[in-house]
């Protein structure tokens, strides 16, 4: 049982954080990425005025990057055992970050999702083209080739095996350009990870073309899940998770409609568990936490005020789950059903995404 008031005394990290995760926040007027510990004590690791999203820690160095919110123009890298900002960096010229970055697995390179400026032509609007820069981390984050993600207004990318997997957003519900939309353009674009070449695609049927695919997972043996939200408040409740194939076809997560009406159209992150059995999603507009099997059968949901962040924890069937108002629960998932078998309150005001370390 982690302590009823874990996050009373937040500090500055003085410690290594060689396990835990790692998350952003809101602290007073200003924004921080912060580390939290396996006894879920929160740790202050580099603060900035600008709202960050994505979060990423290097797969072997103390190094980790956050990105800022769409429409981004930083991206700190800080030291994540001792605390502070190494470098900043901004996205190519014209080109604004979508909230996503990772790291390559040998840890030499940090791939941005990039946004090139919106058109506007009448009756046709988009988010902007999309691009993923590869960045060298020992040529300070400097981008060493860029290749087009196949879509508009990209949003997450993921390393699966061999195959860089881009969700494009399209238009993105809750923006300007959202506005009278009803078709997103989404897309799932699968790429070659050395040269950016597309090896596959994946679209959605006419009638779940007003969903944005935005937010990936992966199971660890391969395989991979996208989540999205829904342009439209028509009452309909439409699917917002599904699986990947290998050629980047989509196959919809179902449930019953009562449940996914609670989601109001708005799924903020999914993670997978440790053993890849079940994934979990979060809605911060429903106040929901909703979990499946792997297998598309649904298990349950739970309440969770403003809960957006969650992340896989080390036993199978656990994951962790924050708030924005600083508010971190642990989820057990059985194969009938979930409950939160630990809370703790008194935290910063969490965001929108955790990462492993």
């Amino acid at each position: 049982m982690m302590p009823a008031n874990a996050f009373a005394d937040l500090h500055a990290l003085d410690h290594a954080l060689e396990e835990g995760w790692l998350t952003t926040a809101g602290i007073g007027e200003s924004f921080a990425a912060i580390a939290v510990g396996k006894q879920m004590d929160a740790a202050a690791c580099a603060a900035t005025p600008a709202r960050l999203h994505g979060i990423e820690a290097s797969p072997n160095s103390p190094l980790a990057v956050a990105v800022g919110r769409r429409p981004g123009h930083v991206a700190l890298v800080f030291d994540r055992r001792q605390g502070g900002i190494v470098r900043e960096f901004t996205p190519g010229a014209g080109r604004v970050f979508s909230g996503h970055g990772r790291f390559s697995p040998d840890g030499k390179l940090f791939l941005t999702n990039e946004i090139e400026r919106g058109i506007d032509d009448g009756t046709v609007r988009t988010m902007g083209r999309g691009v993923v820069a590869a960045r060298s981390v020992e040529g300070g984050f400097a981008i060493v080739d860029e290749w087009a993600t196949g879509g508009d207004g990209p949003h997450d990318l993921m390393r699966v095996g061999e195959t860089l997997v881009v969700a494009n957003g399209g238009i993105e519900p809750h923006t300007p350009e959202a506005r009278d939309a009803e078709i997103t353009g989404s897309s799932i674009a699968l790429l070659h990870p050395e040269t950016g070449a597309q090896t596959g695609e994946g679209r959605l049927s006419d009638d779940l073309a007003s969903l944005s695919l935005r937010h990936l997972a992966r199971d660890g043996r391969g395989g991979v899940v996208v989540a999205a939200q829904d342009l439209l408040k028509d009452g309909v409740a439409r699917p917002l998770l599904f699986s990947i194939a290998k050629d980047g076809a989509l196959t919809a997560f179902d449930g019953p409609e009562g449940e996914l009406m609670q989601l109001r159209g708005y799924v903020g992150s999914v993670a997978i568990d440790t053993s890849g059995t079940y994934v979990a999603c979060s809605s911060p507009r429903g106040g929901r936490i909703i979990v499946w099997r792997r297998d598309g059968r649904f298990i349950g949901s739970l309440p969770l005020i403003d809960g957006c962040g969650i992340a896989r924890m080390s036993e199978p069937g656990r994951f962790l789950a924050t708030s924005g108002y600083g508010e971190v629960i642990v989820i057990a998932v059985e194969p009938d059903g979930l409950g939160v078998v630990s809370r703790s309150t008194g935290g910063p005001r969490f965001d929108n995404h955790m990462a492993v370390v």
